[in-house]
């Protein structure tokens, strides 16, 4: 099978179920965004040198890619597609619970930096929200399952916490935001 189609040289793209959208449709926005962000998951792992984290951050793209898949499909689509579970949100808050046991209460703002693997935390971080964002826009026209809105809002929550917790693993001092006085 060859990986080009040529089916989307017009602009159009189908959605699983078979519609044909414009790849500028905010369903096409919500799945690549998705997307752009397993692969800054995929690049904060492999920046990653604890072996907890790194586990955890695979669990999370291969729920990315049940999100991706679900975004990706057409509204009332029967396909067997796998489907987010709730154990999958409670399982970032335990680890965000468990991160925050080795760190100090948050008094400060945090700028990102410090070292690459924090830096690409925060970057997940980013795209994360962009990715929920999306999501809500989408959710206004189309229904979207309201556990993929939850889990990307932990999960921006997470990558933060994460982002803390690499700069202790690290011995990296915390890049704190002073205003202007």
């Amino acid at each position: 099978m060859k990986v080009y189609t040529k089916t989307g040289d017009n602009g159009e793209t189908s959605l699983l179920g078979g519609n044909r959208v414009p790849k500028n449709h905010l369903r096409i926005e919500a799945y690549g965004t998705v997307d752009e962000l397993n692969a800054f998951v995929g690049l904060l792992r492999d920046h990653t040198a604890h072996p907890a984290s790194r586990e955890h951050l695979y669990q999370i793209q291969n729920i990315l890619f049940v999100i991706g898949s679900n975004l990706a499909s057409e509204p009332g689509t029967h396909m067997m597609l796998p489907l987010l579970d709730q154990g999958e949100i409670e399982s970032l808050e335990q680890a965000i619970d468990e991160m925050e046991t080795h760190l100090e209460p948050l008094k400060n703002f945090i700028l990102p930096g410090g070292h690459q693997a924090i830096s690409h935390a925060h970057l997940a971080r980013c795209v994360c929200r962009r990715a929920e964002r999306i999501c809500v826009a989408l959710n206004g026209d189309s229904p979207v399952d309201p556990k993929i809105i939850r889990f990307l809002n932990r999960l921006s929550d997470y990558f933060f916490v994460l982002g803390r917790f690499l700069a202790k693993e690290l011995g990296v001092q915390e890049n704190i935001w002073r205003g202007r006085h």
